[in-house]
């Protein structure tokens, strides 16, 4: 009887006494709580959806393996491969316009693959690329948004040339660019010629 009393009036002058009132077992799942709560927040504020045309290869890539596609494969396996270490960078491909500019990309060094295998007359490997660059241009097609004429190129970035002229006393086509490609920017979400545009860029600020 004394012992216990002892013990009550150790607890009761401990200014920390709600601690131990608690059992390991209590402790662990109040951590556990506010671990899936702090999960949930970072999960919610800091984690993008994935662009809608990944999403669509992710789910090609379970129909290539069951109807065992072996070029979509490739394909697939590819670009995928490519976006994940992507995702590792400062420069993600967390929008439709940078995965079909991926995609192009991919296209453009398999159409020289395809002609050093023709220049070596590897003509059954030119074939096997040729098939893979029809598959990755008609993603690319398929994820391009509304095109950009050559004319709505140049009247953004006459736009664009006179904001800055209002703003500083010199131009450069550098700034100009950054401006355009800037999230929000007037080409935002179009499909247009870069390098194009970077000649109509410096041609009107010369």
């Amino acid at each position: 009887m004394s012992l216990r009393l002892g013990a009550t009036r150790l607890v009761g002058a401990t200014p920390s006494r709600h601690v131990f009132q608690h059992t390991p077992l209590q402790l662990s799942a109040v951590a556990t709580s506010h671990l899936c709560a702090f999960q949930r927040r970072y999960s919610s504020e800091e984690v993008a959806p994935a662009p809608p045309l990944l999403a669509k290869l992710k789910g090609d890539l379970k129909a290539a393996m069951k109807a065992k596609d072996k070029a979509r494969l490739v394909v697939l396996r590819s670009v995928l491969a490519a976006t994940l270490n992507a995702s590792k960078t400062a420069q993600p491909i967390d929008t439709d316009a940078k995965l079909v500019a991926l995609l192009r990309k991919t296209a453009r060094t398999s159409q020289d693959a395809a002609s050093e295998f023709r220049e070596a007359g590897r003509t059954d490997l030119a074939e096997k690329e040729q098939e893979q660059i029809q598959i990755l241009e008609a993603y690319a097609q398929e994820g391009a948004g509304q095109s950009a004429s050559s004319e709505e190129v140049t009247a953004a970035v006459e736009a664009i040339i006179s904001e800055l002229k209002a703003a500083s006393t010199s131009v450069r086509a550098g700034d100009v660019i950054k401006r355009l490609l800037l999230p929000g920017g007037p080409l935002e979400g179009k499909d247009f010629n870069k390098a194009e545009m970077a000649k109509i860029v410096k041609n009107l600020c010369a």
